[in-house]
């Protein structure tokens, strides 16, 4: 009988903990969340404090973080996936809103180094690395084309030297205040599902790109998500990235490193949460004794801080093999599952554990929940990472 690991297995490099540098940005992330972030979460929360996460955002681009996983030449911190990860987990923490901004201007930075034109990426990353852009936002999700983002609508036509961009995406996050936009379109309508979709992009104040209604949400209120419409919008031949008919792989391709940054966020909102919980039952007395001697309440906090655990290794799996260069989609889809489902169980005990007390908005436990209830949905929902999952698996028999 063979005892060989599994064929996926035999080739990974599975040393992925973290390097005193890899500590020294979290720690620098985790400050930053403290000093920065937290204070002004309830604000966002509330609806106000825009002014205040704009600020934040200019100084964590000053302090590299929005350049994670950017070469050093764009200004960028060239720090790496897993670096851009703990990163993500250390600023949830202090507030999710202001994160998600962080994480889909990394992604934003990536794929324009990744695919971009040399003027390209000289043009546009140095103005997300060092702030000048608040923001980058991706345009891909339309009314019919959420989980299968192939079928989208929006039109790109050649005229001349140009293309003319008609159509609307929805739920698009930092819409408000972002530098420029990725953006995809059906540049061929008559090729296969999928084949015939092209990669642009489109800055800010461009005539026609029109930014819609702001969505009002159950969680991450701080964070701008709007309609963005094209209406009419021209843009030259050289604002298409990548090659003709060939976004969607690209698409993919990002979606794939994104949800190593939900699975990240996920993380860092129920790890703060069971950290206050287990604060609070530690100080709270029933029955003559604190919470925290109870065996029942004791096993609560067990199981949750043991999926929390297995979530860090999966997130830092993929991480590690996204930076060495191998195929990380079916394990940053793992990691994306168990986060951000483990997250929803994290936050609801942690809210159980305070009682009436977390059902109030004096205590930020019911924020925590809802900021948490997205990361489930957006960038992959559970139910399309399972096929994901599932898929890869299979093809490796």
């Amino acid at each position: 009988m063979s005892h060989s690991s599994p064929p996926e297995y035999q080739d990974q490099n599975m040393d992925f903990f973290p390097t005193g540098e890899h500590q020294l940005i979290a720690d620098t992330a985790l400050r930053l969340s403290a000093d920065l972030l937290e204070p002004n979460a309830d604000a966002l929360d509330q609806g106000g404090g825009r002014e205040v996460m704009l600020k934040n955002l200019k100084t964590l681009a000053e302090n590299g973080f929005m350049g994670l996983n950017v070469s050093a030449d764009y200004g960028g911190t060239e720090a790496g996936t897993v670096s851009f990860a703990l990163a993500i987990e250390a600023l949830s923490g202090g507030c999710a809103a202001t994160t998600v901004t962080v994480s889909v201007t990394n992604m934003v930075g990536e794929v324009i180094q990744a695919v971009g034109s040399k003027d390209q990426k000289a043009y546009y990353l140095p103005k997300l690395t060092d702030g000048t852009y608040p923001a980058g936002a991706f345009c891909l999700t339309e009314a019919s084309a959420g989980s299968d983002p192939s079928a989208m609508k929006t039109r790109a036509v050649k005229d001349g030297n140009h293309y003319v961009l008609n159509g609307t995406k929805l739920y698009i996050s930092s819409a408000e205040y972002a530098g420029v936009f990725v953006v995809w379109a059906v540049t061929d309508p008559d090729a296969p599902k999928g084949k015939g979709i092209s990669c642009f992009l489109v800055e800010a104040g461009t005539p026609g790109l029109i930014i819609g209604k702001a969505e009002k949400k159950m969680g991450q209120t701080g964070s701008a998500t709007n309609e963005v419409v094209f209406d009419g919008c021209r843009v030259p031949a050289t604002a298409m990235m990548g090659a003709e008919n060939d976004g969607f792989r690209v698409a993919v391709g990002e979606l794939s490193g994104g949800r190593i940054g939900v699975a990240s966020l996920a993380l860092g909102i129920a790890r703060k949460a069971m950290h206050t919980a287990k604060t609070y039952i530690k100080e709270r007395e029933q029955f003559g004794r604190p919470l925290a001697d109870m065996q029942g309440i004791q096993w609560m906090i067990a199981d949750r801080e043991t999926e929390l655990e297995a979530a860090r290794l999966l997130i830092l799996q993929a991480a590690a093999l996204k930076d060495a260069g191998k195929p990380f989609s079916k394990e940053a889809s793992m990691a994306k599952l168990f986060a951000s489902e483990a997250a929803q169980k994290a936050t609801y005990t942690a809210l159980q554990l305070h009682g009436g007390a977390g059902y109030i908005k004096d205590y930020p436990l019911e924020r925590y929940a809802r900021d948490a209830r997205i990361t489930t949905i957006y960038e992959g929902t559970s139910e399309i990472q399972r096929l994901i999952i599932a898929r890869e698996t299979l093809k490796a028999l």
